[in-house]
């Protein structure tokens, strides 16, 4: 495919602007979930550190979030839970992410997704639970390329669709990247 080796950054100051150009990229497709960067950067970085906190609210876990930076340019966002909930067992899991839309189908989120995964093993996480919308075929792939094995397609009246839930045993899918 031609991807270089790209990294994991810390949110920060520092890549303002390199993020918050992928979140406008986002924003204009419709995307919301970085609207409080665009309008309130310093107050976005606050909640990405209040999500590290051991105690949280009822209903949440803790978790972080990272960048995939590629020469100063922002390409994707990955959001890590440190534990599950049951809600998360169903839908959500331990990893969430995103690949800002003009670097879809290049195969960073693969890459993002393998760095993710080194992040939880060394956390002390082996067992991963992702998932993803059942008809996202970039995300099946990625989850596929990074070891992930299909439990079941999950259905309900919470779900907006049908949900495919994987495992993926970290330290089978990392070996070889430590």
């Amino acid at each position: 495919m031609g991807v270089r080796e790209v990294k994991l950054v810390e949110p920060s100051e520092e890549w303002e602007s390199a993020f918050v150009e992928m979140a406008s990229e986002c924003s204009a497709l419709g995307d919301t979930r970085y609207e409080l960067a665009l309008t309130d950067f310093p107050a976005y970085l606050r909640r990405v550190a209040d999500g590290r906190a051991k105690v949280q609210p009822a209903g949440r876990v803790p978790g972080t979030e990272y960048w995939l930076e590629d020469f100063g340019r922002i390409l994707a966002c990955v959001r890590l839970r440190f534990q599950l909930t049951g809600e998360l067992e169903q839908e959500g899991g331990h990893v969430g992410y995103d690949v800002r839309p003009s670097m879809r189908r290049l195969g960073y989120g693969t890459q993002l997704l393998r760095l993710a995964l080194l992040v939880l093993r060394e956390r002390g996480i082996r067992r991963v639970r992702i998932t993803c919308d059942d008809d996202n075929i970039g995300s099946i792939r990625t989850i596929e390329n990074n070891g992930g094995v299909l439990e079941d397609v999950v259905s309900g009246p919470d779900l907006d669709g049908p949900k495919r839930r994987y495992w993926i045993d970290a330290r089978v899918a990392a070996v070889g990247d430590a």
